[in-house]
């Protein structure tokens, strides 16, 4: 199997005054029309999607269907205490 990293270019989606390793989640734009999805901590284990359901999932994000995943209670509430 090929080495599914080589020649793509990931960027990192953190704040810009983000310091540190993360974790973060980076994505990289690969030929066929593919998306890729990775985390810092474990850059081998990548997740890839077709550009159409990323373009879907982005719009939604804008949109705020995922905003309940971000409402106390949700498991998934991210916040800034660390």
């Amino acid at each position: 199997m090929p080495d599914l990293q080589a020649g793509l270019v990931w960027t990192r989606a953190a704040p810009e005054d983000a310091e540190g390793p993360g974790p973060w989640i980076e994505i990289a734009f690969g030929p066929g029309e593919l998306v890729h999805l990775r985390e810092t901590g474990d850059p081998g284990t990548v997740v890839t999607t077709t550009a159409q359901k990323w373009e879907a999932f982005t719009r939604g994000v804008l949109a705020g269907e995922f905003d309940h995943f971000a409402e106390p209670g949700s498991g998934a509430l991210v916040t800034d205490d660390t």
